[in-house]
This record gives structure tokens, C-alpha cells and sequence, in this order.
């Protein structure tokens, strides 16, 4: 199944055809701007990224942990400004900023972490370098590369779950999930509701329960739609003025209102 898997992966991550970037940013822009324990997220342009963003019906196909310098200060030769990702071929690895700097990406903050509880999050990735991309998931993935999968649509964002088990597996966003679990930082959690007998309106809501999603379960767009991760973007974090841009054309210009 390895044999296969890695066959499969060298299939899957050679790029396909893709549009200009509309919102790279250049890896100074985002060093400035990006905190350790914020979650990058990345749109790619490979074949799994096309079945991720099929599957989540998503932008994001991929994401990676900011560790910022923490990897210098125990390994001689570390990138500065690190990313933790865990990458098909190659397993859980660091990987500097310019690696992203002509792709589509979008910070995702933890609202309200604390430092404790980040350099927890941090040291967790840091722990789980040299771990094995889970190759079982990339096999389930290749099933569902089909123009029209035999899977209804509500049930396509749960395949990306069926992997190993492997505790010394990991994929990009489930070993994210992970680090944030560890701490006990919600992403998305289960709700269920708490009702008892009202006197005049029959059930009365008295509160909310939060169970733990499954880590296998998330995927880079949880983290973006998650109501507890702040969106940071980087044009407005650096005092951003709409009246200092220069335009190609001026406003009155008919060639500009058209196009």
C-alpha cells in the first residue's frame, strides 16, 4: 500500500494549468505580519489540490503552521520564519515563507490563545517533525478524482478521514487540528443543545454542550470559516489607504468603467 501510495503521490502533487495568483504576498509582507501559531492557509495547484478543494468545496487545499524562529534555537541550519507542513512526499518538514510567495494564501489567528498555550501548539509541530504523510489518504482521494464521484455530497468532506490511524502519519490540516486539541482551542466543535420544560413555551434553550470533532475530520477551510480564528491580511494590517493606490486609468475614463 506504501508502494502504491507514493506512486500515487508523485502523480498527484505535479502542478496543473493555473491562473496568476490574485493575492500572493510577498514573504516579507507576510514575516511582518504573521505571529507564531497562526495557521497558513494555501491554495495549491496540484492534482490533490484540485480533489481537496473539490471535496471541502473550498479555496484551500492546504495548510501549515507559523513556528516563527523557534526551529533556530534547537536545530543549527533551520529556516528563519519557519512554516511545519506536512508535505506528501517528504512528511512533516519546515519549510521557509518564499516557499508560498506566488500562491494564494490567508492567515487564520487563534482569537484570544494564550501564550502558554501557543508555545504548546508550537512545540506540538516542532514534535512532530519527521513524522509520514498518511499515504492511505491519498489513496481514498484518488478514488473521488471522478468528474461525478458515486458519493453524495453531504458525505465527499468525510472521505478525507479515512486514513491509517497511524499515530506517526499525519495530514496537513488533521496534525494542525491536533496541536490546537491539545490545548483545547476549538476550531469547529459539535453543539448540541440543553433544553428543559418551559411554563409557557414548552422547551426553554439553558445552554450549549461542546463536544470534540474527531481530528481526522478537519480540513484547511475549517480554519478559515471557524468563528474562532481571526482572518488577518496582511494589505490592511500595514495602514492600508485606498487614496495613495495608483490606478492604470482615471476614474472618468469610459475604457476604465467598461473593463
Amino acid at each position: 500500500m506504501n508502494r502504491i501510495g507514493l506512486l500515487l503521490a508523485r502523480f498527484l502533487e505535479k502542478p496543473l494549468s493555473h491562473p496568476p495568483p490574485f493575492d500572493a504576498v510577498d514573504p516579507a509582507s507576510l514575516h511582518a505580519c504573521l505571529r507564531p501559531g497562526d495557521v497558513l492557509l494555501v491554495e495549491g495547484r496540484s492534482r490533490l489540490s484540485l480533489a481537496i478543494k473539490y471535496l471541502t468545496q473550498s479555496t484551500w487545499s492546504h495548510a501549515a503552521l507559523y513556528v516563527g524562529d523557534a526551529l533556530m534555537e534547537i536545530r543549527q541550519g533551520a529556516p528563519a520564519g519557519a512554516l511545519i507542513e506536512a508535505d506528501l512526499q517528504r512528511g512533516v518538514v519546515a519549510v521557509p515563507l518564499a516557499k508560498y510567495a506566488t500562491f494564494n494564501t490567508r492567515i487564520c489567528r487563534a482569537v484570544g490563545l494564550a501564550p502558554d498555550d501557543c508555545r504548546a501548539v508550537v512545540e506540538y509541530m516542532i514534535e512532530s517533525l519527521g513524522k509520514h504523510y498518511d499515504l492511505r489518504n491519498v489513496i481514498d482521494l484518488m478514488r473521488y478524482l471522478l468528474p461525478q464521484p458515486p458519493v453524495p455530497v453531504r458525505w465527499r468532506r468525510r472521505m478525507l478521514a479515512i486514513g491509517s490511524g497511524d499515530p506517526t502519519r499525519a495530514i496537513c490540516s488533521t496534525l494542525i487540528a491536533q496541536a490546537f486539541q491539545a490545548v483545547r482551542y476549538p476550531i469547529l466543535p459539535l453543539v448540541s443543545s440543553v433544553f428543559v420544560e418551559g411554563v409557557a413555551k414548552g422547551e426553554t434553550l439553558i445552554g450549549e454542550l461542546q463536544h470534540i470533532r474527531h481530528y481526522s475530520l478537519y480540513t484547511p477551510r475549517d480554519f478559515d470559516v471557524s468563528p474562532y480564528f481571526q482572518i488577518v491580511k496582511p494589505t490592511i494590517e500595514r495602514d492600508f489607504d485606498y487614496k495613495t493606490m495608483r490606478w492604470a486609468k482615471p476614474l472618468n475614463d469610459p475604457a476604465a468603467e467598461s473593463g
